[in-house]
């Protein structure tokens, strides 16, 4: 009869690969460790294979481990990314959902889908591999924290020596016995209303860290992204796309031994993905002379997004408001000046143009306009010049308010906008343009 050996355990070609017990999977695991062990030695060490045979048979090992798990302990935010040196607390928080709605943070993640990451002492590792064993679905340490009752008899034929094997190894999810900090350790104080503060240790958070690199990791190097990426290469249709993250930084924890911060750190290759988090870069849009229309409040200045904006605002206010108070008129009169203000610094752009440009037969702006937008042409122009001192301002207010009227009607409740409320939009914007133009004035003087 043919055998074959698979992790240790000999089977019959066609057995299922499944595991009988648990217990077999266990002592799978300590001789795989024992034969890598095993391996590495010389021929002539006889005494020294006696001996990791000794300590590796399962009732040793097991008892060493249980010994050895103080020295390590899972945790979802650490403390040596922002000092390898530092000495202090680490925490397993799991999640929970915060009393106001509506934010963004951890909660919003599945559980089940943030690891858990180990620190402590890197040579006490292998306790944590052995405790990531699973069968049927479950892994050992899940088992000892649910106390399952077919974990003592794989343990050990001994109840009572299972039992302190378990609690032993349950100890690896407990934190410190106190809260500390370290000198190392990043510190923010942070002020109270009653002249106290609070002292805040921030830590790094290791398991949302490597479920989102761990996520990045597929976007970038997947097969469904390289696929989608070679068929966008080709010109060829695809079921779906792909995620880009460009300017991606790196920052590196641990040096040659990533392990020393962290089991997922080690994973990461000692890396921690950094996206870029900057100001974003202002690239000024060419500033073009308004040519082909009558009106800049119609169409260049009135169709800008800022202005659609406030005009909103306003409209979707003064729809809803059915009376009248200090606060109201307050508000009202604080968006009429913004919108004002967005008048005066369009004009503002306009006038940094080469002057001259409203001599181009495409403009089509009404004089007062021109006058307003343009002028540095009366510096060239002698006839323009003439006419410059003119009544202009009135004008440029008239048309101001002639076309804030008319958006202020496009409302869904057409608001009622008559002479008054024109008079009243007229004097917002000649104040405004008055004080435009006294500080060029003093500028130019």
């Amino acid at each position: 009869m043919r055998l074959v050996v698979e992790r240790g355990v000999m089977r019959e070609p066609g057995e299922s690969s499944e595991p009988s017990s648990l217990r077999e999977v266990i002592e799978a695991f300590i001789r795989e460790r024992l034969q890598a062990k095993l391996d590495k030695l010389k021929p002539d060490e006889s005494e020294k294979r006696e001996e990791l045979e000794r300590s590796y048979e399962p009732r040793a090992w097991l008892a060493d481990a249980a010994r050895r798990v103080g020295q390590i302990q899972l945790a979802s935010h650490i403390l040596k990314p922002l000092h390898p040196d530092a000495r202090g607390t680490n925490l397993r928080a799991r999640p929970a959902k915060p009393a106001a709605e509506g934010l963004l943070g951890t909660h919003s993640v599945d559980p089940a889908s943030l690891p858990d990451d180990v620190v402590g002492n890197a040579a006490a590792l292998d306790v944590y591999k052995f405790l990531s064993l699973e069968w049927r679905g479950k892994s050992v340490l899940e088992m000892v924290l649910s106390e399952a009752p077919e974990l003592l008899s794989a343990l050990s034929s001994d109840e009572s020596e299972a039992r302190v094997w378990r609690d032993s190894f349950a100890s690896v999810a407990e934190g410190g016995a106190q809260a500390a900090s370290h000198t190392l350790a990043k510190q923010v104080y942070f002020p109270l209303t009653d002249g106290s503060y609070h002292l805040l240790g921030p830590l790094f958070p290791t398991s949302l860290v490597h479920l989102a690199q761990k996520r990045m990791r597929e976007d970038r190097y997947g097969e469904a992204a390289k696929s989608a990426r070679e068929a966008r290469n080709k010109g060829e249709g695809f079921g779906h796309g792909y995620r880009e993250y460009p300017n991606l930084a790196i920052q590196k924890f641990g040096g040659t031994k990533p392990q020393n911060i962290s089991q997922l750190n080690s994973e990461r290759y000692g890396e921690n993905w950094l996206l870029p988090s900057l100001p974003p870069n202002w690239e000024a849009v060419e500033t073009k002379p308004p040519l082909n229309c009558d009106s800049v409040f119609g169409s260049r200045f009135g169709r800008s997004k800022q202005v659609r904006e406030l005009v909103r605002t306003l409209v979707e206010f003064l729809e809803k408001t059915e009376h009248n108070n200090l606060a109201i008129r307050q508000y009202r009169a604080k968006l009429v000046d913004e919108i004002c203000d967005e008048a005066v610094e369009y004009a503002a752009s306009i006038q940094a143009l080469d002057p001259g440009w409203s001599a181009d037969p495409n403009c089509t702006l009404h004089e007062a306009e021109k006058h307003w937008l343009d002028p540095g042409r009366t510096e060239q122009d002698a006839a323009f010049a003439a006419e410059h001192d003119g009544d202009w301002p009135r004008m440029v207010s008239r048309r101001f308010a002639d076309w804030f009227n008319s958006e202020l009607k496009r409302g869904k409740g057409k608001l009622p906008m008559s002479d008054d409320e024109h008079r009243q939009w007229q004097g917002d914007f000649a104040r405004t343009l008055n004080t435009f133009e006294n500080s060029l004035e003093d500028s130019r003087d």
